[in-house]
């Protein structure tokens, strides 16, 4: 699965992580995150983070 960076403070959102602080599992893709959940650093909305690229 693919990762994804905030790009506001660099997060990066691993799939195999998931945020279980915010209620997303681990395995849980992206793509299936509520478009709800803020960044667990520093609170940017979702459509702030980008694929990160390999």
């Amino acid at each position: 699965m693919r990762k994804y960076k905030c790009s506001v403070c660099g997060h990066i959102y691993d799939p195999a992580e998931g945020d279980p602080d915010s209620g997303i599992a681990p395995g849980t893709a992206f793509e299936d995150v509520p478009d709800s959940w803020v960044c667990p650093v520093c609170g940017s909305a979702k459509n702030k983070y980008h694929l990160l690229e390999d």
